[in-house]
């Protein structure tokens, strides 16, 4: 190839790269179709009408199409597309991989790009039969300037019928450790890989937790919000919040105090707040859980840099007097 082709085909390239992207951004939006103008496909050809493409051009009688303007389908009406807007940036799927610097733009608007996501997962019916048992969808609390986010694996009864995560037994235990560390529930951000409450037997107690199927159908929008906020640090709360958020299958044992990391963010997996209220039943079982929470909670703050007192270092290092 000459010196001169070469030097072509790098911008056609990157033209090719952006028109996929941009259809991809319309199929995400809804689109099922674009605008098809035949005459500016001949130009920019540069050749005179072939006999296919003279085929889709409209009779004589009926007026030509009008470059940028969608032509109407017989008996369907054209779907509004409005333009992607240029803070949100495109959606993360699943099966994306690689750093989320080398996927999205930058958010420029945090506050209004999780306000268009929490519009579309309150509308979300994906799953027909968590959107039939469910109250509330849902979405997630705190700041989108969070640094520090929590990751659960659903709602439960009680965040079900408030709306908002960590509610219960199990997110009062949450928000006393949040405080511990310093920060408090409007100043993190918390949220769960599932947004619906899984649905269980009518009259059965308790709750189920969530399927894989059901994690990676709503997996796209705690995506989305890892994206919106670019914490600088994550604490997956369980064993199906791990396997649901880094798609690994390990013991918490072995996965708890050793930094793991999800596109480029650090992630410290430690025990859901619910297992330690299991735990209670032994007074010094449930205290070395609590301890084992809170060094991995230790080993968060020395990551964002936080400073550490001697009392924080010192919390659950002397069992309660039986």
């Amino acid at each position: 190839m000459s010196a001169t082709l070469r030097g072509v085909a790098h911008p056609f390239h990157r033209l090719l790269d952006a028109t996929l992207q941009h259809l991809e951004q319309l199929k995400l939006e809804g689109a099922s179709c674009v605008p098809l103008d035949v005459t500016l496909l001949d130009a920019l050809g540069g050749r005179s009408a072939t006999p296919a493409s003279r085929s889709l051009q409209r009779p004589a009688s009926s007026p030509a199409p009008v470059s940028g303007v969608r032509a109407e389908l017989p008996n369907a009406a054209a779907p509004a597309i409005p333009p992607a807007p240029a803070s949100l940036g495109p959606l993360i799927l699943p099966s994306q991989t690689g750093p989320l610097e080398a996927k999205a733009e930058p958010v420029l608007d945090r506050a209004e790009a999780m306000d268009r996501l929490r519009v579309a997962a309150l509308a979300c019916t994906l799953c027909p039969h968590l959107v039939q048992s469910r109250t509330h969808v849902v979405f997630g609390v705190g700041s989108v300037e969070a640094e520090l986010m929590f990751v659960g694996e659903a709602p439960g009864s009680d965040e079900d019928r408030v709306g908002e995560p960590f509610v219960g037994r199990a997110g009062q235990l949450l928000t006393r450790i949040i405080a511990a560390m310093g920060f408090s529930r409007e100043t993190v951000y918390i949220a769960n890989i599932l947004k619906c409450r899984p649905d269980v037997v009518p009259g059965a107690s308790g709750n189920r937790a969530p399927r894989p199927q059901e994690m990676d159908t709503c997996k796209p929008h705690l995506l989305r919000q890892i994206e919106i906020i670019r914490p600088k640090a994550i604490v997956a709360l369980g064993n199906t919040a791990v396997q649901g958020l880094l798609g690994v299958q390990a013991t918490m044992g072995s996965m708890r105090g050793r930094w793991q990391d999800f596109q480029g963010i650090p992630v410290m997996p430690t025990f859901h707040p619910s297992y330690l209220l299991r735990s209670e039943d032994g007074a010094n079982r449930g205290f070395g859980e609590k301890r084992k929470t809170w060094t991995d909670m230790l080993l968060v703050l020395e990551r964002l840099g936080h400073p550490i007192s001697d009392k924080m270092r010192s919390y659950f290092l002397k069992p309660p007097v039986a």
